[in-house]
């Protein structure tokens, strides 16, 4: 059973910085694509980043150029640095991973990130 849990989350004022790491139980080659999603009260789950196999990265509009997602394989973890934090950026921040034969991929439990003064 495959088993993701985040870390990192916290308390930040605007225009500070988190790194939320994801480990994931057992090798990460076996998934296609990994990321991060996030979910503030009242809204959808939506995508933060995503970063592929090949290392290939997808970022939502709202955080390119202050985020960043990377892995490493070595450690089975996947990150997520993000800079330049807004209050807009409050939100619970999941884990997720995608292999080959599981519909609807594999979550973590989540972890808070506030962006608050």
């Amino acid at each position: 059973q495959v088993q993701l849990v985040e870390s990192g989350g916290g308390l930040v004022q605007p225009g500070g910085s988190l790194r939320l790491s994801c480990t994931a139980s057992g090798s990460i080659f076996r998934f296609w694509r990994m990321g991060w999603y996030r979910q503030a009260p009242g809204l959808q789950r939506e995508m933060v980043a995503t970063i592929t196999n090949y290392s290939s990265t997808n970022y939502a509009d709202s955080v390119k150029d202050r985020f960043t997602i990377s892995k490493d394989n070595a450690k089975n973890m996947v990150y997520l640095q993000m800079n330049s934090l807004k209050p807009g950026d409050t939100a619970v921040y999941y884990c997720s991973a995608n292999d080959y034969t599981t519909v609807g991929g594999y979550w973590g439990q989540g972890t808070q990130v506030t962006v608050s003064s």
